[in-house]
């Protein structure tokens, strides 16, 4: 039986951004997933202690059935091992401080079984424009940010409502191709850091069902083909407050697409047959209001029948 390929999350931001906050975040409301963090070494990374509960060699057994793994300085040897790995579903990889998560999404093109599904920026809204102005700091910055897909615009709590515009007019041009997500003290919500990794059955219409940010997301059955294309870039406008979408629909075509939308990037490559003969979808969205009508106008738009 051929092994499922794996999604993989990049978490990159400068240092002090809180990436560290966010991943342990993620592994507190991990909801089942099976998560594996990969590091350079455990230090880079501090696991909150009552989280783990087995250290060996260069993997500590965490809570819930997740992983931190360290690669030292080869993580593509790291990530290979990771990919054969039947007890984990999806993979997180802290980036340092000064990477650039371009490069390292590249690497994952090389690891069979490996899908680069997000890259998150994590970015302090107390001191982002500080940082982007440093003459020192600021090519890494804006290198970071030009390369992610979702911008976790984090300690938001720290910062006035008039500030918090003029920082989303900033990553307007700063991150074209990312949307931009508010937290304070990490607390992303699972859903948007890892998107819908698993899919067979999707659930009804619901709020988040833990602390932090609350996304909503949104289900829908589609009987008829539609150009997955279009309505990828539907789905993809910023007034629509859409952060990420996943589903398996039947092209205009007919061939079966996998389409997955993240910030602003989308995706819609060949896929089988779902088991049952309808397409499906799940909305996820976060901040601008996510309106069931507002998807079925574009769903509608889309149909390949009109």
């Amino acid at each position: 039986m051929k092994p499922a390929v794996k999604p993989v999350t990049l978490i990159s931001g400068y240092l002090g951004a809180g990436k560290t906050t966010l991943v342990n975040h993620l592994l507190r409301h991990a909801d089942g997933r099976r998560i594996a963090v990969a590091v350079n070494e455990f230090g880079a990374l501090p696991i909150d202690p009552d989280l783990i509960r087995q250290a060996s060699g260069d993997v500590l057994t965490l809570a819930g059935g997740c992983i931190c793994c360290s690669f030292g300085d080869d993580l593509t040897s790291g990530l290979v091992s990771l990919a054969q790995r039947a007890d984990i579903d999806c993979i997180l990889i802290e980036t340092s401080g000064v990477a650039l998560p371009g490069a390292v999404a590249q690497s994952l093109s090389l690891v069979a079984g490996l899908m680069h599904e997000a890259t998150l920026v994590v970015l302090d809204a107390e001191t982002a424009r500080k940082l982007a102005r440093d003459k020192y700091l600021s090519d890494t910055v804006l290198r970071q940010l030009a390369e992610a897909d979702l911008v976790v615009l984090n300690k938001i709590d720290l910062v006035a409502d008039e500030a918090r515009a003029d920082l989303r007019a900033w990553l307007a041009e700063a991150a074209p191709r990312a949307k931009t997500v508010e937290t304070a003290f990490g607390a992303l919500a699972p859903e948007i850091a890892f998107g819908s990794y698993s899919h067979s059955a999707f659930v009804a219409d619901a709020p988040a069902p833990h602390a932090g940010a609350q996304p909503r997301s949104l289900s829908f059955q589609l009987v008829h083909a539609v150009d997955t294309a279009r309505l990828a870039a539907a789905l993809s406008a910023e007034a629509l407050g859409l952060v990420r979408a996943k589903g398996f629909l039947q092209d205009a075509d007919g061939a079966w697409k996998l389409l997955q939308i993240v910030g602003r990037r989308a995706d819609n490559p060949d896929a089988s047959p779902p088991d049952v003969g309808r397409g499906r979808l799940v909305c996820i969205g976060h901040g601008a209001p996510l309106e069931r009508a507002a998807v079925e106008a574009a769903i509608e738009d889309c149909t390949a029948s009109k």
